[in-house]
């Protein structure tokens, strides 16, 4: 039986953009079904409690649009939303670090929150989408034990709530959490698409286009079409 192609939403979290720039990424467990052992960004599936967790805030109305270009039948229709807290949520669980912010009453309400958000908002934080923006989707080929429609959000560090060194409330789901060069990151095993989306990266970071890209590519696998788009 093929697999079904689940929505997903991986973080490219960035600093030093205007020196030596750095990424994050951390390696999968030998035993993982997915990926085994390579080195990837922080990231996973959507999950049924992102729809009831509000965001503090949105990236620009272009990053929005893409987000609702081209959803696939069986996706929500208000998927652009739900991707962008998969993202927050997974960055979170995957590493400890949190994109959002400081709200006094976020810890008063985190009983009521969904089970995978009361870590998230017991520290103070809510979740906010501000500075995030697309730069690149993917659908997992045919043949994949598991298949993605896999979006690729970039953040800067300094939307983070906390220290950006500091993964001491990471799960077991990454091992060997760190920033690396991008001059250096090619030298790790990584996933062909994510060498694909870091020459993305590459390209919008000597642009100056990093924060708003002028378009962003989406390879398709799906529907029996295959090949590169442009959102």
């Amino acid at each position: 039986m093929r697999p079904d192609i689940r929505d997903a939403a991986s973080v490219i979290l960035l600093r030093d953009v205007g020196t030596i720039p750095r990424i994050l990424i951390g390696q999968r467990g030998k035993a993982a079904a997915f990926m085994p052992s390579k080195f990837v960004f922080p990231g996973g599936a959507l999950d049924p409690g992102d729809g009831a967790m509000p965001l503090a805030g949105r990236p620009g109305a272009r990053c929005m649009a893409r987000l609702a270009q081209g959803l696939r039948p069986e996706t929500p229709s208000d998927a652009p939303e739900l991707l962008l807290r998969t993202a927050i949520r997974e960055l979170w669980e995957e590493t400890g670090l949190q994109l959002g912010r400081a709200d006094p009453g976020a810890a008063a309400s985190a009983a009521q929150a969904p089970p995978d958000w009361r870590d998230f908002l017991e520290r103070g934080v809510v979740p906010s989408a501000e500075g995030m923006s697309l730069v690149f989707r993917a659908i997992t080929p045919p043949g994949r034990p598991r298949r993605f429609d896999a979006r690729f959000f970039l953040a800067p560090a300094e939307a983070l709530a906390g220290d950006p060194d500091d993964f001491s409330a990471a799960s077991d789901e990454l091992s060997l959490l760190q920033w690396v060069p991008l001059a250096e990151v090619r030298a790790f095993d990584l996933p062909f698409i994510t060498l694909v989306v870091l020459a993305e990266v590459d390209a919008l970071i000597e642009a100056g286009a990093w924060d708003d890209p002028p378009a962003v590519p989406y390879f398709r696998n799906a529907g029996g079409e295959s090949g590169f788009l442009r959102l």
